[in-house]
């Protein structure tokens, strides 16, 4: 299946265009069930807590993830396309912590 499509960069767009938090929250949540949501975000935090070198056994307790999950998403942010790092390390970036993920410098296209 290809997820790179008119469709799906149509959607991207339409996320980008969002502006606050709560126009986000509320876009998300007509587009997702709760559970997805709930799902997604545990991911995120998955993905964070690994960026921290936390071990998969607090991941999976924390997180109710399955260890499976866990490790497909460490994949991801060691060999992926960079999205979770991307984002990890904007995040921190913004909470004046640059050191944290790949690299401790955002790229201009970063900033």
């Amino acid at each position: 299946m290809r997820w790179n499509t008119p469709t799906t960069e149509d959607l991207f767009r339409a996320i980008l265009g969002l502006a606050t938090l709560d126009e986000t929250k509320r876009f998300f949540r007509d587009l997702l069930t709760e559970e997805e949501i709930v799902e997604f975000s545990r991911r995120w935090q998955a993905a964070q807590m690994l960026a921290d070198k936390v071990p998969y056994s607090r991941i999976v307790k924390k997180t109710g993830l399955s260890s499976r999950t866990v490790a497909r998403i460490s994949v991801w942010l060691r060999k992926g396309l960079d999205g979770y790092g991307l984002a990890i390390r904007r995040k921190a970036h913004q909470r004046g912590r640059p050191d944290v993920g790949k690299s401790s410098k955002l790229s201009s296209q970063e900033k």
